[in-house]
């Protein structure tokens, strides 16, 4: 199983998605992208196979987002790039790439729409909002 999270520890949703993950008894090739970016090639092949565009993908909270401009619509796809790769923060999380495809997972149980195996028992977010039931079934 060939199963990659670009991850950001100090995001909740990036470590409920994590642990979602690991419900399913899969350990994950974990990217902490804040610290190893992805190249600009393979970011633009992660938002095309999430089905996003590039602007979908901006962070805005928390990030130099409004200091650089990036809401301006006339901005190109190739200049939000660039200011991604010159500032990782602005890159959403977590991304989740998987045989079954690749999801921006925001929510983060969004991540169980492409996990290979299912769930192997009760799951609550962080916040307590239950996500999977005792047998493993979905509930959100």
């Amino acid at each position: 199983m060939n199963i990659t999270i670009f991850h950001n520890p100090d995001c909740g949703t990036s470590r409920n998605t994590l642990a979602l993950i690991r419900n399913a008894g899969i350990e994950p090739r974990v990217v902490e992208y804040l610290r190893t970016p992805p190249s600009r090639d393979d970011l633009r092949a992660m938002i095309a196979a999430a089905g996003l565009t590039v602007r979908e993908t901006l962070r805005e909270k928390g990030t130099p987002y409004a200091e650089l401009g990036l809401g301006d619509p006339a901005l190109t796809d190739d200049q939000l790039l660039d200011a991604m790769m010159a500032h990782p923060i602005l890159i959403n999380r977590p991304f989740v790439i998987t045989d079954e495809g690749t999801r921006l997972c925001r929510p983060s149980e969004a991540v169980l729409d492409i996990l290979p195996l299912p769930q192997k028992g009760k799951f609550a977010k962080e916040d307590g909002e239950q996500v999977i039931a005792e047998d493993g079934t979905r509930l959100v």
